[in-house]
């Protein structure tokens, strides 16, 4: 029997704020912030993430983004593209249409962790799916969620080519 080819997963990870964040989360919201986190999964040759628009799909480093501030390794999977890609249609159907996104429960790195679930087994790193409920539980978590989510849509949005 031959053994199952074996596909590269990477997670993506790009620091919205561009640096911002480490330096004025400490006055902005008395705690120290290292990035705003969106994140992607690479497979199978391409860049896929999840938005305000639902799934899409670019070249790998291929948004508006530019190259990612850093790749993280997530493993391997057998699993094929043909399989991969049908997965993520009925992802798009449902838990992931474009009008279930919410910048804090939600998002992009929602997507990337339920992804690389699917294809590997793992978790994306914590520090990433833990930022929206460090920021609630700051002084500006006390700003309506609704007007923080909207602003972080459309930053989102304008990032990834979308407006």
């Amino acid at each position: 029997m031959e053994p199952p080819n074996l596909y590269p997963v990477k997670l993506y990870v790009y620091d919205l704020s561009k640096g911002l964040a480490r330096r004025l989360s400490p006055i902005m919201l008395g705690k120290q912030l290292e990035g705003i986190w969106h994140t992607s999964i690479v497979v199978h040759k391409d860049e896929f993430f999840f938005g305000s628009g639902g799934i899409s799909s670019c070249p790998p480093g291929g948004t508006l983004l530019g190259p990612p501030d850093s790749v993280v390794d997530v493993g391997s999977t057998e699993v094929t593209e043909e399989i991969f890609l049908e997965y993520l249609s009925s992802l798009g159907e449902s838990l992931f249409r474009g009008e279930a996104y919410n910048l804090f429960e939600h998002n992009c790195n929602t997507f990337s962790n339920e992804v690389a679930q699917f294809l590997t087994g793992r978790k994306i790193p914590s520090y990433i799916t833990d930022l929206p409920s460090e920021v609630l539980s700051t002084i500006a978590g006390s700003i309506p969620r609704r007007g923080m989510a909207e602003s972080g849509r459309h930053l989102l949005k304008a990032s990834c080519g979308e407006e």
